[in-house]
């Protein structure tokens, strides 16, 4: 573009000063770029409106300018020679009456793929669509596709369905709480289609199956957090064999969320740990592929949940590296994995404190990393249990050339 052309002021956005492509007024009378408008409404704390700073609702109907659009439409053609783009005709927002269509068209053997397709493409166009779809209802229609399919064996459209079911789910629709707070048969669905995906190899398909698995256990009832088939734990737990297996960063996330979800209910921890879990957090953890700080976070949560009964911790001693890989990650990631680390070796040194543990963890630097908390700007809460930890087993640290002596003798019984 020409920096000598003088371009009409009333072509500008007022929020990103670049000429509108899709023109449209306010209840405020003020015209912006649809874009950029849709944002501010999206996104700001207060919304108003941002010329005349008047009150402007959050679903304020925006009306489209035709006649400033085809105006701007004119001036570029008439400027093209100047380096300026053609603003291309808008498309019409998305209808309730269209989506609905498309739903309908799901039960047509014949045409449910090209519906999916589209609705897929829809989802994915942005954030005005995506909450056309979710108060149409097409979350509950992804639902009943899901289990429709599950029971009769298919997976064609499935990875196209999970990913609308994840882009339009809205828990503000009282609906779609309803349809999966207590419903077996999806948990068990979703299960199935990660059994699928990890036999075909399918990456994307078992990162949508967790994500979407993720938003049922967040609002399932206790109930049908207690009845949870053990095979959805085994799913989670192959998950978590990222050197065996090809998995996404995102899939590993959504499996640590389940199960620290799952472990609060009932007798689920039981289960998990039965299942092996432990050691396999611990190997999740080791693996280099993971240099990610949310995924130890989550380990670490889940570790110190699992570590709260006798069962788990006996199998976090039994892993070699368990108490190596704590004390590496004290204070090296972020404040919730200096509390999750902390938590486990309180647990340990309360519970499971035997000699051989003990002389453990003062070689592997354990002891060492807990006096550094101390030191450290760490939370009143973190000090005060590191100082729990060193005062309860002083009398088989005390004598470490590696530990200074005033931090024991100070804090001594």
């Amino acid at each position: 573009m020409n920096e000598n052309i003088d371009v009409p002021q009333y072509f500008l956005c007022p929020i990103s000063l670049q000429i509108m492509k899709d023109p449209v007024t306010t209840v405020t009378g003020i015209t912006y770029d649809r874009e950029s408008i849709e944002h501010w409404l999206l996104t700001a704390e207060e919304v108003t409106c941002p010329a005349t700073n008047q009150p402007l609702p959050r679903d304020s109907d925006l009306t489209p300018n035709h006649m400033l659009r085809r105006l701007i439409q004119a001036w570029c053609i008439a400027n093209a020679k100047n380096g300026i783009d053609q603003i291309p005709t808008p498309k019409t927002p998305l209808q309730r009456s269209t989506v609905l269509n498309l739903i309908r068209k799901l039960k047509n053997p014949v045409m449910y793929v090209d519906s999916l397709k589209k609705m897929d493409e829809l989802a994915n166009e942005n954030e005005k669509n995506r909450k056309c779809m979710a108060e149409a209802g097409s979350a509950k229609a992804m639902v009943s596709f899901v289990l429709k399919y599950f029971k009769e064996g298919k997976s064609t459209g499935l990875e196209e369905a999970l990913r609308i079911l994840h882009l339009t789910w809205n828990l503000s629709i009282n609906e779609n709480q309803q349809l999966v707070e207590d419903n077996l048969a999806l948990v068990e669905a979703l299960t199935w289609i990660l059994k699928r995906a990890n036999l075909e190899n399918s990456v994307i398909t078992k990162t949508q199956a967790l994500t979407v698995l993720t938003k049922v256990i967040e609002v399932a009832t206790p109930s049908l957090l207690e009845r949870l088939n053990p095979g959805c734990i085994e799913e989670m737990i192959k998950t978590l064999h990222c050197n065996k297996l090809k998995t996404s960063q995102q899939a590993v996330k959504s499996a640590l969320q389940i199960l620290i979800r799952m472990c609060q209910v009932g007798t689920n921890q039981m289960k998990i740990i039965e299942a092996g879990t432990v050691f396999e957090l611990v190997e999740a953890e080791l693996d280099q592929n993971l240099e990610s700080k949310k995924i130890t976070e989550l380990i670490f949560t889940l570790l110190a949940h699992l570590c709260s009964c006798a069962d788990g911790r006996a199998q976090f001693l039994k892993h070699p590296a368990g108490i190596a890989m704590v004390s590496k990650r004290l204070l090296r990631i972020s404040p919730a994995t200096d509390d999750g680390g902390l938590h486990i070796f309180a647990l340990i040194t309360k519970f499971s404190a035997t000699r051989e543990v003990l002389l453990e963890m003062l070689r592997v630097g354990g002891v060492s990393k807990i006096c550094m908390m101390i030191q450290a700007d760490c939370a009143d809460d973190l000090k005060r249990k590191a100082r729990e930890i060193l005062r309860l087993h002083s009398n088989v640290w005390r004598n470490s050339p590696c530990i200074q002596v005033y931090l024991l003798t100070r804090y001594a019984r």
